[in-house]
């Protein structure tokens, strides 16, 4: 089945060796300079049109979280998804993240291999434990657990997407007898699964599996997962990506002021998930972990990230802290046609994963 209402780039591509995402965590808050708040129906409609844009932008994919009893307005990534693959036909559709330890991964295998269907082979999905003790409350996940049964399913998962006729005993679910899911996704092995952590744990697990490596987007120094890559590349893994918390305008200097109150909402809002970091005191905020500028400035920032962490992709977070949709789609249309072409890659990766 073709797309329908999608719309061939008029952009200039990236620079080869590097991908840009746009990553949507959808927090409902309201616009702090009106104190106006849209409705949630409207709010999950408009992730669909950032994605669509995105498309439109010259963007990658699209990355969608997952969160649950938040101000946080998207609890199923993969239906908003499924919305967005009906109107694009290039753009990869990722999950960003799914909470693995929370979900039952033969769920989440015939849920995204309904994706990779649908999409004809453009899902991705990004797996992660999460970080809100509420969540693993409602969901019955205890502490003690949460890594564990992350792991667990995330073996699991692999299994189910890669083979048929899956035989399986573990811990936290029931056994599997000779379980083929259904449909099978159109990419083979398999579509790709990223995981996504700043931990070193996970960042082993993550090179035993010859999985990719996406690190959070909790607004801290991206120098503070310095350590984290180097252990993962030493241990043979590939690709990397950083999510960054972005807005560019077209001159110099307008850029901070106008986002000023929209990242200070957000900063404040997501403070509590953002676990150990630096002050969210804006103005650091914006030497670090929030890229703001003219189209110049802000592909100088993003290359600087690539460069420091070897980084193979970028997640740009717009739309955060009630920032109205006409300047988040404003912001992906200049990032596309001002900045997208600015942006490098990293040295080549050599056959073990580590840069050359």
């Amino acid at each position: 089945m073709a797309a329908t209402g999608c719309s061939t780039s008029i952009y200039p591509a990236p620079m080869p060796g590097i991908d840009v995402y746009l990553l949507i965590l959808g927090d409902h808050l309201p616009d702090p300079r009106t104190g106006r708040a849209v409705g949630e129906a409207e709010r999950v409609r408009a992730v669909v049109e950032q994605a669509v844009v995105a498309e439109e932008a010259g963007f990658t994919g699209v990355a969608i979280g997952e969160h649950h009893f938040t101000r946080y307005v998207v609890s199923a990534p993969e239906l908003v998804l499924a919305s967005v693959a009906a109107r694009t036909s290039t753009l990869r559709l990722s999950t960003g993240v799914t909470l693995l330890a929370h979900r039952d991964p033969v769920l989440v295998a015939e849920e995204l291999a309904t994706l990779d269907v649908l999409s004809r082979g453009r899902a991705e999905l990004i797996v992660a434990r999460g970080v809100s003790r509420q969540t693993n409350a409602a969901f019955g996940v205890g502490s003690a657990d949460l890594r564990p049964r992350f792991e667990e399913n995330l073996r699991l998962l692999l299994r189910l997407l890669e083979e048929r006729d899956v035989t399986w005993h573990g811990e936290f679910r029931s056994p599997l007898i000779d379980v083929t899911t259904t449909p099978r996704p159109v990419q083979t092995p398999r579509p790709v699964v990223w995981t996504g952590s700043g931990s070193a744990v996970s960042a082993d697990l993550a090179a035993e599996l010859d999985l990719p490596l996406m690190l959070p987007s909790t607004l801290r120094d991206p120098a503070a997962h310095l350590d984290v890559v180097r252990r993962y590349r030493a241990a043979g893994g590939g690709r990397v990506a950083l999510p960054s918390h972005v807005y560019v305008t077209p001159t110099p200097g307008e850029a901070r002021e106008r986002w000023r109150p929209y990242l200070s909402a957000y900063a404040e809002f997501a403070q509590p998930w953002r676990g150990q970091g630096a002050s969210t005191e804006v103005d650091r905020l914006m030497e670090g972990a929030a890229v703001c500028g003219d189209p110049a400035e802000v592909a100088e920032r993003l290359n600087g990230l690539t460069r420091l962490l070897g980084l193979d992709a970028h997640l740009v977070v717009v739309d955060i802290g009630g920032l109205p949709l006409a300047e988040v789609v404003d912001t992906i249309r200049l990032f596309g046609q001002e900045v997208l072409p600015r942006l490098v890659g990293a040295p080549v990766a050599g056959p073990t994963g580590r840069r050359c």
